[in-house]
C-alpha cells in the first residue's frame, strides 16, 4: 500500500493554491480527500500536525480500496456475506428509499484498527452546548475528527487543560458526503445485518441532504432515514428480523428518553442563579440520579440486560450529553414530519431541502404539502 506524503516545505505552496482549482484537482485524483480541503483553509490556530494527519489518514484509506467484486472473491466468512449484502442494501437504498446512486460503498478496505476515525466533542463545565469547529465546505460541526486514536485523546487532553469537558468516541463509518468514493469498512459490519443496513442507509442519507453548519439536524435526519430504511428493508425481506429490530429501537428510545430527562434537569441547573460550587454539586446529583434511573430501567424493562454499560464506563460529563444529543435531539420532530408526509420519503426530502434556516439552524416545517404533478413525473 502506497501512502501520499507531502513534505512540510510544500505546505505553504498548498496554502496559497486557488481553493476551487485545488478542489477540482482533489476530486479527480481521489487521493487527498475532503479532509485536506478542509484542513488547508482552517483558522490559524490549527496546526500542521492536524493537516498532516488529515492528509495521511484519508490517503491511506483511499489508496487501500479494493473493488467490491474482488474483495468478495478474496474474503472469508462472515465478511464475504456482509460484502454481498452491501450490494443488495445499496440497491435498496436507491430504488426504495430514493437515496442517491454514487461511487461510494463499491469498494472495501480491510482496516486493521478498530475505527477509521475518532471524534472529539467538547463542552464547557456548565453548558450542554458542544464546542463548534468551522470549515468552509461543510460549515460548522460539533466535533473534530482524527485518524489516530492517540492524537484524538491528546487533543482532548489539551481541551481539558483549557477547562472544557471532553468525549472521545470511535466512528464506525467514514463519509466524505459523496465527494469521494467512500469504502466499506469492517467497523461498519461488526454487528448484525440490521445494524449494518442502518449504518449504510445513514451514511448514504448524508449524500442526499446535508445542511452546512447544523450537525444536530444532519445526524438526526440521517438517523431517521437509516432507521426507516431498515424497517422497510426488513418488512420486505425478514419479518422475524423486523420484530427484533423494533425491539432494539424501543430499547434505544427508552435510553434516549432517560438521557433527555437528565439533560433537561441539567439545563435548569445551568440556567439557575446558583454559585459555581452549588451548581457543580447539583450537576453531580443529576448524574447520580441518571445512573440510578438507568439501573431501574435495566432491571424493570430489559430483564437485566446492560445495553448501555459502556456509556457509563467513564465519568459522565456535558460533552457526553452533547455527543449523544447531536444524533438524537431532533429525531422526534423529524419523525413527526415524516408522518405528516404520509411516510413518503420523497416528500420528506423535498420539504426539508427547502426548509428555512435561522442562525444556521434548520427550522423543520410544520406541514408536508403533497408533490405536484411536475415533481412526481
Amino acid at each position: 500500500m502506497s501512502v501520499v506524503f507531502i513534505p512540510p516545505d510544500q505546505w505553504l505552496t498548498l496554502l496559497t493554491m486557488n481553493y476551487t482549482g485545488l478542489l477540482y484537482t482533489l476530486r479527480r485524483a481521489s487521493v487527498l480527500g475532503l479532509y485536506l480541503v478542509l484542513s488547508i483553509v482552517l483558522s490559524s490556530c490549527s496546526t500542521v500536525s492536524y493537516y498532516s494527519q488529515s492528509v495521511v489518514g484519508h490517503s491511506r484509506l483511499m489508496l487501500a480500496r479494493v473493488p467490491l467484486d474482488k474483495a468478495i472473491e478474496n474474503a472469508q466468512e462472515p465478511v464475504k456475506a456482509k460484502l454481498l449484502l452491501s450490494k443488495e442494501l445499496v440497491t435498496f437504498a436507491v430504488e426504495q428509499l430514493a437515496l442517491p446512486s454514487s461511487s461510494s460503498y463499491k469498494s472495501y478496505v480491510a482496516l486493521e484498527r478498530e475505527f477509521p476515525v475518532w471524534t472529539v466533542v467538547a463542552a464547557a463545565e456548565f453548558s450542554l452546548a458542544a464546542k463548534q469547529w468551522c470549515y468552509p465546505v461543510i460549515g460548522c460541526a460539533s466535533y473534530r475528527g482524527y485518524f489516530n486514536q492517540a492524537a484524538a485523546h491528546a487533543y482532548a487532553d489539551k481541551l481539558k487543560s483549557q477547562g472544557l469537558e471532553t468525549e472521545v468516541g470511535g466512528a464506525p463509518a467514514y463519509s466524505t458526503l459523496g465527494w469521494f468514493a467512500d469504502p466499506l469498512l469492517p467497523s461498519m459490519m461488526r454487528y448484525g445485518d440490521s445494524e449494518f443496513a442502518e449504518t449504510l442507509f445513514h451514511e448514504i442519507a448524508h449524500q442526499k441532504l446535508y445542511i452546512n453548519g447544523d450537525s444536530d439536524f444532519n445526524e438526526a435526519f440521517a438517523s431517521v432515514v437509516g432507521e426507516t430504511g431498515v424497517v422497510r428493508w426488513l418488512q420486505a425481506n425478514n419479518t422475524a428480523g423486523l420484530v427484533a429490530y423494533k425491539s432494539n429501537l424501543k430499547v434505544q428510545q427508552q435510553f434516549y428518553l432517560l438521557v433527555a430527562n437528565s439533560k433537561q434537569a441539567l439545563q435548569a441547573v445551568y440556567q439557575s442563579k446558583l454559585t459555581p460550587i452549588e451548581m457543580a454539586a447539583e450537576k453531580h446529583r443529576v448524574f447520580d440520579h441518571l445512573r440510578a434511573s438507568y439501573e431501574a430501567l435495566k432491571t424493570q424493562q430489559w430483564d437485566g440486560q446492560d445495553w448501555y454499560r459502556s456509556w457509563f464506563d467513564n465519568d459522565l460529563n456535558n460533552a457526553k450529553f452533547a455527543a449523544l444529543s447531536t444524533y438524537r435531539q431532533r429525531v422526534p420532530e423529524l419523525r413527526a414530519l415524516l408522518t405528516k408526509c404520509d411516510q413518503s420519503l420523497i416528500r420528506f426530502y423535498k420539504v426539508l431541502s427547502s426548509a428555512k434556516r435561522v442562525d444556521q439552524k434548520v427550522i423543520v416545517p410544520n406541514a408536508c404539502p403533497p408533490l405536484t404533478y411536475a415533481q412526481t413525473s
